[in-house]
């Protein structure tokens, strides 16, 4: 059953654009009748929670950022069937109802019952978040730097209690993103050929599901020198730093150590716009394949459409790698009980919830891969 009382806690607050990010006390209300409120135990820090707070996709303020972590429920709603109180889960930012279109399709996860939430609110358009009587957005169907959070139980997957709640965070998004892309949105075939631009958190995920589905070659592509032993770890037969022969091109680099041929597969995960023509160029004339997971700021970009058309190449984008939240994240949940993930070679970094100061930092050192907030 529910608990009718408001919780006062401790939550990150973002003011607005540019301003600082702030600690308050905040006001969490009691779930309705299909939500879960939450006790947070651990969170973790996505580019995209910086993203948010630069008013991606809107400027909505202000809100509690936050969309990775794990906690445990503290109050059920009286429809919610799935969890209870006292389970160990995990947020998502996608629903799976199971019977939609496209959650009954092998091609699509994105559920339209349960969508991604843009507005920043519950899914019948109000917050259950307040400072100082003001409301608070949420980010998309959660707000996981906060003591308490209230999420609908759609949007939550019930966790092993028996795997260490800081891994289970880290695939609540980012790892979990790229590890999909590889395996469920692009099904790397066996043998294949695969480049991975950018080697956070979320293309190692990618290194890792290209390596689990038995790629040949599988090439890291990095600045950061700090980041090839990662993906060495992570399983990357291959490393490019640009840096190292600034007179030629990503795609040059890639097919100089293809034959001249490029890749079968390419994974985008900077988000930098003009990275997106140079993933096309490294894949495979007539059958390549690029998969667009990193984001900016820019809405539009540009684009090599010759390289896309007349090179009979493939670029689709992807959400969550294309993992359906029910049927999909419990396989990688009992991978990860079964130690076959290496999710402690991401964490780099600890903080408590009031240094989030210090975790945006950290984000900025090259030998920064996760923070972990604990709460």
């Amino acid at each position: 059953m529910s608990n009718s009382q408001a919780i006062t806690c401790k939550a990150v607050v973002c003011w607005g654009l540019g301003e600082p990010l702030k600690v308050e006390e905040i006001q969490v209300e009691p779930p309705k009748s299909t939500e879960v409120r939450v006790k947070m135990l651990y969170a973790s820090v996505c580019h995209t929670d910086i993203l948010c707070s630069e008013g991606f996709p809107a400027p909505l303020y202000p809100r509690v950022l936050g969309h990775e972590g794990v906690g445990v429920v503290e109050s059920a709603g009286d429809e919610v069937k799935e969890v209870k109180e006292g389970d160990i889960v995990i947020p998502t930012y996608i629903g799976e109802c199971k019977e939609c279109e496209n959650c009954t399709s092998e091609m699509a996860n994105l559920c339209l019952k349960y969508p991604i939430a843009l507005n920043g609110l519950m899914l019948d358009g109000t917050s259950r978040m307040s400072v100082r009587g003001q409301k608070l957005y949420h980010i998309f169907s959660c707000s996981t730097w906060s003591e308490y959070m209230v999420i609908d139980a759609s949007y939550v997957v019930k966790v092993d209690p028996s795997i260490d709640p800081s891994d289970a965070s880290f695939l609540s998004c980012g790892f979990t993103t790229g590890y999909g892309a590889a395996w469920r949105e692009a099904k790397v075939e066996k043998g294949s050929s695969v480049a991975v631009l950018g080697l956070g958190t979320v293309g190692l995920g990618a290194v890792d599901g290209a390596r689990m589905q038995g790629a040949a070659k599988i090439i890291g592509i990095d600045k950061n020198p700090w980041k090839k032993e990662k993906g060495k770890a992570f399983g990357m037969t291959d490393f490019i730093n640009p840096d190292d022969e600034p007179n030629k091109s990503i795609s040059e680099l890639v097919k100089g150590i293809t034959h001249g041929m490029g890749v079968d597969y390419c994974f985008e995960c900077t988000g930098v716009p003009s990275l997106l023509s140079e993933a096309l160029e490294t894949t495979k004339v007539g059958k390549g394949k690029v998969i667009v997971i990193g984001v900016g700021v820019d809405a539009m970009v540009p684009l090599n459409v010759i390289a896309l058309a007349c090179g009979g190449r493939t670029l689709k984008g992807t959400t969550f790698g294309g993992i359906k939240t029910k049927s999909d994240l419990p396989t990688l949940l009992d991978k990860c009980k079964n130690k076959e993930f290496k999710l402690h070679q991401l964490l780099t970094h600890h903080v408590k919830l009031e240094e989030i100061d210090k975790a945006i930092q950290l984000l900025k050192q090259p030998d920064c891969v996760k923070v972990l907030i604990t709460i």
